[in-house]
């Protein structure tokens, strides 16, 4: 009998891609009205140049493991106790305004002051716009009154929780919430599944995993023994991982809990 939904945050409840874009939208589009810029191409440049940058850092391989990306690198603070998030923390105001300078730098302006301020534009921006997808407080509503919720997130303490601060209306369907920053290692690995299921007092029977990411959220659980169902709401493509069930919105998840 299942009595208890682990839910993912990013892109499962919280639509961060789309936060994510709008504040480059924003943000790129100061830049072409200052300097006459295409305000897609600056974007891909930047997209382009983060990811790298990003790879090229000490903390890169820790970033992999607790599962932070390079554009939250652009928008966190990173203000977590731990050794390698202090070294984030010093490397983030560098890394975002190179990111910005050397974006422009691809379409040919050379303008490491203006980076800088792009660089403080694109976390307010990305701030501005947090968006819950449609269907996540609907859902949520019927599941708490059946079901003990958790939410099972990788990334940065510090930059997890100011995600939550700003839609603070999600934090009160969940009984705990679990992010890797704090356990020291993240989704796919089987450990922080099985930490939640002890924060839970639970059974691995007892429990499904709901996620959108076929390599961390789905995988982990299948390591874990826990039942899982994807959220693909974008058509992604499938790969060698499995889900135990497929969804393309949070409503598709009542029917089979219902069965299970």
């Amino acid at each position: 009998m299942i009595k208890a939904i682990f839910f993912d945050l990013d892109d499962t409840l919280l639509w961060d891609q789309q936060s994510v874009a709008k504040a480059f939208e924003a943000t790129c589009r100061a830049a072409g009205h200052k300097l006459g810029v295409d305000v897609k191409q600056l974007e891909e440049a930047v997209r382009r140049e983060a990811r790298e940058l990003y790879a090229s850092y000490e903390t890169y391989e820790f970033t992999q493991m607790i599962g932070i990306n390079p554009f939250e690198g652009l928008w966190g603070n990173f203000l977590d106790d731990e050794v390698n998030f202090r070294k984030m923390k010093d490397i983030v105001p560098g890394y975002r305004k190179d990111a910005w300078t050397r974006g422009l730098q691809a379409l040919g302006i050379d303008n490491p002051d203006y980076g800088q301020e792009l660089a403080e534009i694109f976390p307010l921006e990305r701030r501005k716009n947090p968006i819950v997808y449609d269907d996540s407080y609907e859902v949520l509503n019927q599941l708490k009154e059946e079901y003990r919720l958790l939410l099972l997130t990788n990334g940065s303490p510090d930059l997890q929780h100011t995600k939550l601060k700003i839609t603070p209306e999600l934090v009160p369907y969940f009984d705990q919430i679990v992010i890797s920053g704090n356990f020291g290692r993240g989704k796919p690995d089987p450990g922080i599944f099985e930490h939640a299921l002890k924060l839970m007092k639970l059974e691995k029977e007892e429990v499904v995993m709901v996620g959108d990411n076929l390599m961390t959220d789905i995988l982990g659980a299948s390591r874990a023994g826990i039942s899982s169902v994807w959220i693909n709401r974008h058509e992604k493509e499938r790969n060698h991982v499995t889900p135990d069930y497929e969804i393309t919105s949070l409503h598709e998840l009542l029917p089979i809990l219902a069965k299970l």
